[in-house]
């Protein structure tokens, strides 16, 4: 993988309120270029929040963030051409066929009329669906929809990534499936942002943060955090599960005894 060390999302003390409401409470971390990065997290802990800023698609109330060297302040449409989004509602028209789906996008997304036919055909390919190209999207079984969702997002080629809870709702098969497409996709140097509250799924991001409340409480490789906890608490073989409740249990007491 090339340039893995080149920071290709920067965040720094970034914090989000709505209302009195702190959604996203004093953040900071990178992502790497060409790295998958998990932001796992229980429902309503942040996760969706951050991303959303980071799409460019929400203003934080303070701190600073870039993705792909842009400033999600002053740059976020320059952030919105050089990404794909793909939200935890998957955006497609349902009278649509699957093809007519990615030709909308393409033409959203701008993609040169020229060059076009041929993208479609690698999209199509590599989410499985060119023999479902002409069934309507309502048709299609939930585990296709999300890769049809995924094409759509990806048909301009970004080179980061943004998925939002992709596999909520998916069977065991389906999500499997799905991140066999993710890896494909970093293996081709894209960089991967996921938020998913699926601990299993930890397993194939090369870091993992954990957010609760808003607050960042553990950030690093799933195997790092593992042994770390092993050591520290004289775990036997722990799971990401066991880290990440430890790791609300430590939040807790620390802020309860402030």
């Amino acid at each position: 993988m090339e340039n893995i060390m080149e920071n290709i999302i920067e965040v720094q003390n970034l914090v989000k309120f709505f209302g009195n409401f702190a959604a996203v409470n004093d953040i900071s971390f990178t992502v790497k270029k060409g790295e998958i990065f998990g932001f796992l997290g229980p429902n309503g802990a942040g996760k969706s929040t951050t991303i959303k800023i980071l799409c460019g698609l929400l203003v934080p109330s303070s701190g600073r963030a870039t993705t792909g060297s842009y400033d999600v302040y002053k740059q976020s449409e320059r952030i919105k051409e050089n990404i794909g989004y793909m939200s935890q509602k998957f955006s497609l028209y349902p009278d649509l066929t699957a093809e007519e789906n990615i030709n909308f996008y393409a033409g959203i997304y701008k993609v040169d009329p020229k060059a076009r036919k041929t993208r479609k055909e690698e999209v199509l390919r590599l989410i499985e669906l060119t023999e479902r190209r002409n069934t309507i999207t309502s048709f299609l079984p939930v585990g296709f929809k999300q890769r049809l969702a995924l094409g759509c997002a990806i048909i301009h080629d970004p080179p980061i990534i943004f998925l939002d809870e992709p596999t909520s709702g998916v069977d065991p098969l389906s999500r499997r499936s799905f991140w066999k497409l993710i890896k494909s996709l970093s293996d081709k140097d894209k960089t991967i942002f996921v938020t998913t509250h699926y601990l299993d799924e930890a397993e194939y991001c090369n870091r993992i943060a954990l957010i609760y409340s808003g607050k960042l409480i553990a950030l690093d490789g799933p195997h790092v955090l593992k042994k770390s906890f092993s050591d520290k608490f004289e775990l036997k073989n722990p799971t990401l599960e066991d880290v990440f409740i430890r790791s609300i249990e430590n939040y807790r007491i620390k802020y309860k005894n402030l």
